[in-house]
């Protein structure tokens, strides 16, 4: 059977699900599916949260999505964080940090977090997000390989400089380059025989 992947610029604002199904609480939201005449059976491979954007893979492939989710893979994602963010603080995040998640105390794997001395290019944020009206910001850039729910919002939290935009910028290999918001592009997946 042939399977069909994608890489897809979620936008801000937007569920990593295709419908609502019955839930009539979600009626209301945006979903993957207005994005794109996917093929039946597609699913994201992970998720972002509705405020966060940028990179996300969608396959009809349930066993590659699983190989991706469990694999380890590095992910990559640049944060706007509110505040002027410390040695110290990012420090803190690199060497592993107490979050939340489900209730229960997580300390999250080490991984890399380094400053960014100039904002990246990226496409403008939403304006929803009203960022920087106020406060100065800075940028940061993270790579880990798990993904707790919401875990680099909470891990920028943790130590004080809350997320304001976070856009995923790679996903192992693959990386967003120069999408825009709601770009869909079809995506070729080689994946060594298990």
């Amino acid at each position: 059977m042939e399977h069909f992947h994608f890489q897809v610029y979620k936008p801000y604002g937007m569920l990593s699900q295709m419908t609502s199904g019955e839930d009539r609480q979600l009626r209301k939201k945006r979903f993957l599916s207005e994005l794109f005449d996917f093929p039946d059976g597609i699913m994201p491979i992970g998720r972002l949260d509705e405020k966060s954007e940028g990179l996300l893979l969608m396959t009809t492939d349930g066993k590659l999505s699983d190989t991706i989710n469990r694999s380890g893979i590095e992910k990559e994602y640049l944060a706007q964080v509110d505040g002027l963010i410390t040695t110290a603080a990012i420090k803190e995040i690199s060497k592993g940090i107490s979050i939340g998640v489900f209730g229960k105390k997580y300390v999250t794997m080490p991984c890399l977090a380094t400053l960014l001395n100039e904002a990246p290019t990226l496409p403008d944020a939403n304006s929803a997000m009203r960022i920087g009206r106020h406060r100065p910001t800075s940028w940061l850039r993270i790579i880990i390989k798990e993904g707790k729910f919401r875990q680099v919002r909470k891990m920028t939290a943790a130590v004080g400089f809350p997320t304001l935009r976070l856009v995923r910028i790679r996903i192992g290999e693959i990386e967003l380059q120069n999408m825009n918001p709601t770009d869909v592009l079809p995506l070729k997946i080689n994946l060594p025989p298990s």
